[in-house]
């Protein structure tokens, strides 16, 4: 059976994550510790017994949820289960750069450091109230882009997250983006809504943050990852530090191609995939995107224990 780590993005925040496993396996522990340190503030202590608002700041739940993920790699591999389990690494967005730390690429603690800086950078980009996102639901890639094409009318409207094949995001100027969701409206989309996001994600409109975070980059050693990367922008596996790096930069602004790259996946013979981390999203997108993958989450103490289980079996 050939199987892949995957590390969610924005979204799946919640306050008390990763507590459990702290508290279950020293090693867990360690993460939140050294991500603390990394960035000179307790931010374990937001994530346990915080708000959720300010958990939810873009410059905060980045490094957050990549801390839970890695505090769950690091209890596999407590019970023996290292990267080296899976075929290939993914992650959704910011997910990214924790399946590039799970993978051994970048070390936990400028691994935090970029995601603040990818926070703050990102939430800078835009003024508040310029930008948008919308979830549009029940159309293809194909339709949401023609309706983006559609809704610019001179201003940014790109499809931002192709998450699975009747989910696609599109992100851009406030206008723009409301007319989007109109306009899928009218041609037949289950659903459009806009999303409750504080800036306009992997857009043009992120130019600005993506050039802070080519700087950011490259101050930081990139190792070959243990394992290959499936990146957001190729939607195909990488391995070489460097287009590992112009392609962390690319991802500012471009496309979350996840159905791509779960169906890439899939056409390398993955069977199963493992969501390392808060939340379950990826595994309701991965069960949409190809139903002969099977899905299963590692967020607590419980859930690692079944999942080194299933693997002696």
């Amino acid at each position: 059976m050939s199987r892949a780590f995957v590390f969610p993005g924005q979204g799946a925040q919640t306050i008390g994550m990763g507590k459990e496993l702290a508290g279950a396996f020293p090693a867990a522990k360690a993460v939140f510790d050294e991500v603390d340190e990394a960035l000179g503030e307790k931010l374990s202590a937001l994530i346990w017994e915080g708000e959720q608002e300010v958990l939810t700041l873009t410059q905060n739940a980045q490094p957050a949820l990549m801390a839970t993920s890695l505090a769950a790699m690091r209890a596999l591999e407590a019970e023996g289960v290292t990267v080296e389990a899976a075929a290939f690494v993914a992650g959704h967005s910011l997910g990214e750069y924790s399946a590039l730390a799970a993978a051994g690429a970048l070390s936990v603690a400028d691994t935090a450091r970029l995601l603040r800086t990818r926070g703050e950078a990102m939430q800078k980009a835009v003024p508040v109230g310029v930008g948008a996102m919308a979830a549009l639901l029940g159309l293809d890639f194909e339709a949401a882009v023609a309706v983006a094409r559609e809704a610019a009318q001179g201003e940014v409207c790109q499809a931002a997250n192709d998450n699975d094949p009747g989910q696609v995001v599109v992100s851009g100027h406030k206008a723009a983006v409301e007319r989007a969701v109109e306009i899928a409206k009218g041609k037949g989309a289950k659903r459009a809504v806009l999303l409750p996001v504080s800036a306009p994600f992997h857009c043009a409109l992120m130019q600005p943050a993506a050039e802070v975070m080519a700087e950011a980059l490259s101050h930081v050693n990139i190792e070959r990852p243990k394992v290959p990367l499936v990146a957001n922008v190729r939607a195909s596996a990488i391995s070489d530090p460097t287009t590992i790096r112009s392609l962390l930069v690319e991802q500012v602004t471009g496309s979350v191609r996840w159905r791509e790259s779960v169906a890439w996946m899939g056409a390398e013979g993955v069977t199963e995939i493992w969501e390392i981390g808060a939340g379950k999203a990826l595994s309701g997108m991965v069960r949409r995107i190809d139903r002969e993958i099977a899905t299963r989450n590692i967020g607590t103490p419980d859930e690692v224990k079944a999942a080194v289980e299933s693997l002696a079996v």
